[in-house]
């Protein structure tokens, strides 16, 4: 094997709270590795240039990622980092996600705008998978609404959104958990698949032993699970599907919400089994909740 360079290019979204999930990234590296000098590269990404389309119009996830991709497979990187919830279900040919980070607070969160409210605007969210979730909850309706972390948030408080429902992993991560008005349980609202959650990707065979200091074996089983399950349905990320996986001691307990095609009613169930079957127990769920609910 080719020696290792002592500089490490690190890609990311050029957004704050990007940047922000590329530093927690670095700063693992940096305390275990104090000999490598970090780089942080950023880059703007199809999904964040155009912000008045839907994600459907332009790709579905990988528009938040193929700039990234290209960018490894070129050499002009050498890892990047991404929410996993905004990653593919299958990764380019030669680059693998390399390391799980420790999951963040999985739930979904509440923000109320800093003035005064009104109920007759529509609740922001742009997720099929909390819309739909979201009916038994609040009397709003729910309209999509795009853009970076802040973005969201000035809208809301210019008054366009009487609220939004954000990830609650993002708005710690930008010291923003402040504006948090309340938090969904799992059970109220099952999260994403990988919510939470940081991927590092990168070429296969390089920097792996680095990133033993950032990943997470219960994060990575969770991933297993819960990205296995939305692959047996064919889910991407307008699809109205969600798994949240509990790693406990040598065993994994896997929620997965399944919406039939064209139907709006959500259907919940659990699956529990050996951790090192992850995978096999996000499909084994994922198979018998079509077979069940499905048309």
């Amino acid at each position: 094997m080719m020696e290792q360079p002592n500089i490490l290019r690190i890609g990311s979204r050029e957004s704050r709270l990007a940047v922000l999930q590329a530093e927690i990234v670095m700063q693992a590296i940096r305390r275990a590795h104090p000999q490598l000098k970090l780089e942080l590269v950023t880059m703007k990404t199809t999904g964040d240039r155009f912000l008045d389309r839907s994600l459907e119009s332009l790709g579905g996830k990988g528009v938040f990622v193929k700039e990234l991709d290209l960018a490894l497979a070129q050499g002009r990187i050498d890892l990047a980092v991404h929410s996993l919830k905004d990653m593919p279900l299958q990764q380019p040919e030669g680059l693998p996600i390399l390391a799980f980070s420790k999951r963040e607070d999985p739930r979904d969160a509440l923000v109320l705008p800093l003035e005064k409210r009104d109920p007759q605007k529509p609740v922001g969210c742009s997720s099929l998978r909390r819309q739909l979730q979201l009916k038994a909850l609040l009397e709003s309706g729910c309209a999509p609404v795009r853009g970076n972390i802040l973005t969201r948030l000035e809208k809301l408080d210019r008054g366009e959104y009487s609220a939004l429902v954000l990830a609650a992993a993002g708005l710690k991560r930008a010291g923003l958990q402040g504006r948090v008005s309340r938090y969904f349980s799992p059970e109220e609202l099952l999260p994403a698949a990988g919510q939470g959650i940081l991927a590092v990707q990168g070429r296969a065979g390089e920097w792996g032993e680095v990133l033993a200091c950032i990943h997470d074996r219960d994060a990575a089983d969770a991933a297993a699970a819960e990205r296995a399950f939305i692959r047996a349905l064919d889910g991407g990320c307008t699809s109205p599907v969600a798994a949240y996986a509990q790693p406990d001691g040598g065993q994994l307990c896997l929620t997965g919400l399944y919406v039939p095609p064209g139907g709006e009613e959500c259907f919940r169930q659990k699956i529990t089994g050996p951790r090192e079957e992850a995978a096999r127990l996000g499909e084994t769920l994922a198979l018998e909740m079509k077979r069940r609910y499905g048309p």
